[in-house]
Formats: C-alpha cells, sequence, structure tokens
C-alpha cells in the first residue's frame, strides 16, 4: 500500500505518454472534420480501406518499396557507423600516438558543428563526384567515423573495461585486433546496440539529407515518401491518409525499440563495465 501512490503516479506519467500514440493510430480512421473538432482518440467508425489507400501511395510505388529504399541505406550505414566508430574509439581508449589529444579535441569540435553546417559543401562535392541521386552520400561518410557522438561514448566504455584485459589477452598471445573481437567487444556489447538503435532511428526520421542528395521519387526513403502524401499547396488532402502512413512508418522504429530496449537502456545509462 505504501508504494501505491507511485504506481498511481507511474501510470498516469504512462498515459500522458501513451495518449498522443492512441489518438494518433484513432485519428487514422477519423474524418477531416471529426480530426479536427475531438481530442478523443476513439473514432466513430472504422473503416481499414484507409490503410489500403496508404499503403499504395500518390505515386507508382507503394509504401514497400519505400521502405526496402530505407533498408538499402540503413543496413549499410548501421554497419559502417559501429566499425568505423568502435575502430576509432578503440584507437582513442587504448593507444598512444602524436597528436591524440588535438585530433580527440577535432572530434569533440566535430560534435558541437550544426549539421546544416556541412550540408552545402557535402552537397557541392558529392555533385563534384557525380553521386548525387545515390545512396553513396547516405552511407559512405560512415565509413570515416562521421557521428563523433558514438565514438565518444565508446571512448568511455573502452575506459570502463580493465587495461588487465589486455594485457591477459596479450599473454595468451591475442594482438590488438583479436583483443578488440573477442575480449572488448562483449564488453561493450550495450553501447553498441544504443549506437545500433540510434542510428536506425535517426536514419527513418533523417528527412533533409535525403531531400537534398536524393533527386528521382523511385530512390526516395520513407521520410520522403511520407511528404509526397500532402499536397503541395498544404489545402485539400486527407489527413487520415497522411496520419496512416505516419502509423506505418513508425511500426520500424518502434518494433527495433521494443526489442533492443534492454540494451539499449543499459548502454544509455551504463557507465562501467558491462558484459
Amino acid at each position: 500500500m505504501k508504494k501505491l501512490p507511485l504506481y498511481l503516479l507511474l501510470t498516469a506519467g504512462a498515459a500522458v505518454m501513451l495518449y498522443p500514440m492512441l489518438w494518433l493510430i484513432g485519428a487514422s480512421f477519423k474524418s477531416n472534420d471529426e480530426i479536427f473538432s475531438s481530442v478523443w482518440f476513439i473514432p466513430h467508425s472504422v473503416d481499414t480501406d484507409v490503410y489500403k489507400n496508404a499503403w499504395r501511395t500518390v505515386t507508382p510505388y507503394n509504401m514497400g518499396h519505400y521502405f526496402m529504399n530505407t533498408l538499402m541505406i540503413i543496413v549499410p550505414r548501421t554497419i559502417f557507423s559501429v566499425t568505423s566508430s568502435v575502430l576509432v574509439a578503440y584507437g582513442f581508449a587504448r593507444f598512444d600516438f602524436p597528436l591524440k589529444r588535438l585530433f580527440f579535441a577535432l572530434l569533440l569540435g566535430g560534435m558541437a558543428m550544426p549539421t546544416l553546417v556541412t550540408v552545402m559543401p557535402l552537397f557541392l562535392m558529392w555533385s563534384k563526384l557525380g553521386y548525387l541521386d545515390t545512396y553513396i552520400p547516405l552511407t559512405v561518410p560512415y565509413l570515416f567515423a562521421a557521428e563523433g557522438m558514438f565514438v565518444f561514448i565508446l571512448i568511455q566504455f573502452f575506459k570502463g573495461v580493465p587495461k588487465e584485459f589486455d594485457e591477459a589477452a596479450r599473454i595468451d598471445g591475442c594482438g590488438a585486433l583479436r583483443t578488440l573481437l573477442y575480449i572488448l567487444i562483449p564488453c561493450i556489447r550495450p553501447a553498441i546496440v544504443s549506437i545500433m538503435v540510434f542510428t536506425f532511428l535517426w536514419t527513418m526520421n533523417d528527412f533533409l539529407t535525403p531531400l537534398i542528395m536524393i533527386q528521382s521519387v523511385e530512390k526516395y526513403p520513407l521520410s520522403l515518401a511520407l511528404r509526397l502524401s500532402v499536397d503541395s499547396t498544404g489545402q485539400d488532402y486527407e489527413q487520415n491518409k497522411v496520419i496512416a502512413l505516419s502509423v506505418i512508418g513508425l511500426i520500424p522504429s518502434v518494433t527495433v525499440f521494443a526489442i533492443a530496449q534492454k540494451k539499449f537502456v543499459s548502454g544509455i545509462t551504463a557507465g562501467g563495465l558491462t558484459g
């Protein structure tokens, strides 16, 4: 009974957090008039045809096509980002080399730089190289640890692993790469899962970079496909269809987070040795 007020408070907080999601799902079945006239999420009638129409989209391609386009960006970007971030963080955390402090300061400076500052130089560079309207500008930069925040997070995790582990592995005949693969990576697995989840969510939500780099509707990712469902004038379009597309677009993100939430939360909160 002593914890009852706490449970009630947590339940109320959960209801406040979940209600926008419930409203989004309910509003996908409402008409335009009903959407703007009621804050209650339960619709007067349920018509599943809105999801069939939304799946077909207003383009020659359906939502499945845009999901596959997004997957073609997410998979290489995640692999490149995790691999490069782990290697760079391992170097900073475990090795001494000339100008190490300078490079680390540059890393921190890059984290503070707004993304909008780099958009135009990147556009001009990829335009000169002839790679616009391809997925290369959206994936290849992550081969070079483009997300400084990921490197910074991994450095802290590497520092939380005792160096005695490295010494024991070296005595057993492991080189630097084998020590990383078989000793250190299992210890920082929650951080790696966190990076994968962040990369997935950020890629799903990325709108500006694909908008600038991708010009063919056939190659649009999901974020740009959702924008196509809105009329260019901002008027006279079916709100429930747009909301239904948003619900469909949320399913992968919610699913990935639900599957990886345990490791994700521990990766965010842990500050020491994690196995």
